[in-house]
């Protein structure tokens, strides 16, 4: 198994933060911030971890599946984890794709199309499984840097730390810290005034009037 890591983004504010300046010249720092916006933003780090399984006769072995599940286990395989298998160039292999596939499945992930590019070939009879991982963080937080009982307009160095720190430890997919999602609500005005018309146009359930029902109950004579 072999693990490559990797930078990849910082989110928000990026390159408009760097082409900045403060009044008083030079670009924004934490100790040097006239503005509201804060200079601690999220970076959002990529690991790929790498697994190459025998896939001779276009499958995966009994022995070669149980590998997959140890490996999936010990790097503790968790949502927001993408998953791609990459085939040898000229010889897909459907059958082992269709295995890792229904492995993953176990543990309610999908696989993805795609892979990122690794370094080296995929021999014929071999597939190989990457787990691409993100992480979130906020460098230089948090950040104490600001003189004690200095006079000062700037916004202090710490500005933005905690806001941002937990954004990046909450956020259940750190991939969306840089992409977001596509969104899945429906354009229509009839299906956004469906709520209101269904609203407007039902009885309220007080408006019917109570059933009657007998509270008399029959007793024995002595």
């Amino acid at each position: 198994m072999r693990r490559v890591t990797s930078l990849t983004a910082i989110t928000f504010l990026g390159l408009g933060l760097g082409a900045c300046s403060t009044a008083s010249g030079g670009p924004l720092t934490p100790a040097n911030n006239p503005s509201v916006y804060s200079v601690h933003q999220p970076v959002v780090q990529h690991t790929n971890f790498v697994l190459d399984l025998d896939a001779s006769g276009d499958s995966l072995s009994a022995s070669e599946r149980a590998r997959l599940v140890g490996w999936f286990n010990s790097i503790e395989l968790r949502y927001g984890d993408q998953i791609f298998v990459e085939e040898p160039r000229d010889y897909p292999s459907p059958g082992a794709r269709a295995d890792v596939a229904r492995v993953l499945g176990e543990y309610g992930i999908l696989l993805r199309d795609g892979a990122p590019v690794m370094a080296g070939n995929v021999a014929p009879g071999v597939v190989r499984v990457i787990a691409s991982r993100a992480t979130a963080s906020v460098p230089g937080c948090p950040n104490w840097a600001d003189p004690q009982l200095s006079p000062s307009s700037d916004t202090s160095a710490n500005y933005g730390c905690a806001l941002n720190s937990n954004l990046a430890a909450m956020v259940a997919d750190p991939n969306d810290l840089v992409r977001g999602q596509q969104g899945s609500v429906d354009s229509s005005g009839s299906t956004a005034a469906r709520a209101v018309r269904v609203y407007r146009e039902r009885q309220p359930t007080g408006a019917q009037p109570l059933p009657a029902t007998s509270t008399r109950s029959s007793g024995g004579s002595n």
